[in-house]
């Protein structure tokens, strides 16, 4: 199976105006942007909220620290998962240059790649077949058997 060639971001790091609301809700409250992406990408959503104590923390043991960790290591993932061109250098730059522009790019690519997502849904019911027991093993679950013919207990 041949790899899919990368491709680019499907927005600039500063198009605002292709979603604006999302723009205008990283303006106003950013963790909370940070958050609901970080969720829709599939990991927890209060790890942004590292970004906002790490460089007190750092800052405290001796360590200047400059770039958001969570902001970088999430977008590279993002680029990684979904085949997007760029390289961590870039994803450093994109962070520390303007972190909510970042978030907000983030945002409009998962927001744009859950909108073309389909979900099959299979709802043929499963038929059961109750078995006769003998007064004495009562005890024992009741016992169905599914499509494809391979016992299941509860």
């Amino acid at each position: 199976m041949a790899a899919q060639p990368l491709r680019e971001w499907k927005t600039g790091l500063f198009d605002c105006f292709e979603d604006a609301s999302t723009c205008c809700y990283g303006f106003w409250c950013c963790p909370c942007l940070a958050c609901t992406v970080s969720g829709r990408f599939g990991e927890n959503s209060c790890l942004p909220l590292c970004d906002l104590c790490s460089p007190a923390v750092f800052g405290l043991c001796g360590i200047p620290l400059f770039v958001p960790p969570v902001s970088v290591s999430l977008r590279s993932s993002i680029r990684s998962r979904y085949g997007i061109k760029g390289s961590i250098c870039k994803d450093i730059a994109a962070s520390c240059c303007c972190l909510t522009c970042s978030w907000c790019q983030m945002h409009r690519e998962i927001k744009d790649l859950n909108k073309n997502r389909v979900a099959i849904i299979n709802t043929q019911p499963v038929p059961v077949m109750m078995m006769a027991q003998p007064p004495m093993m009562m005890a024992q679950p009741a016992m169905a058997v599914n499509q494809h013919g391979v016992i299941v207990t509860s």
